[in-house]
């Protein structure tokens, strides 16, 4: 199987602001899934352990699903590569993704019934802030996590 992580980057941010970005393009196949939640996870602990963020062990495992909703959208619904990028600062994550197609995503009404489509839902129980905006080849998602512990 062919590496799915295409490029990658890190900036770290000037130390004085304590904060680390990050990101990575996908081809957008199933395979981009998985290579997207290690990444995210290794950017995490990378800059745990080198900038002195604590990342509650909860919130590390909130990150992984959500980046795992966010690929899985962006790959079943958008022809084509996607795009994520990572803001970790003191209190928060922030997780961009970008990807080719314009349609905006819309969350279905809560049905514990339904099988399938819960995803924009555990995003937004998850994150503190949720945003969606057309992009001029596609459109971008972003939203934020709390490095607070949940309750």
């Amino acid at each position: 199987m062919a590496e799915q992580r295409e490029h990658e980057h890190d900036d770290l941010v000037g130390s004085d602001s304590g904060a680390a970005r990050s990101g990575a393009a996908y081809a957008g196949d199933a395979g981009s899934i998985a290579a997207a939640r290690q990444f995210a996870t290794h950017f995490v602990i990378r800059v745990q352990g080198g900038h002195g963020i604590t990342v509650p062990r909860d919130v590390l495992g909130a990150v992984q699903l959500v980046v795992s909703e966010l690929i899985t959208n962006a790959c079943k619904y958008a022809p084509g590569p996607c795009v994520m990028n990572l803001l970790l600062t003191e209190q928060t994550l922030e997780i961009t993704v970008t990807d080719s197609s314009p349609d905006l995503p819309s969350a279905w009404t809560a049905d514990p019934d339904r099988v399938g489509r819960h995803g924009l839902e555990i995003v937004k129980a998850l994150c503190g802030g949720f945003e969606v905006h057309r992009a001029p080849t596609g459109k971008t998602i972003k939203v934020r996590l709390s490095l607070g512990a949940s309750a």
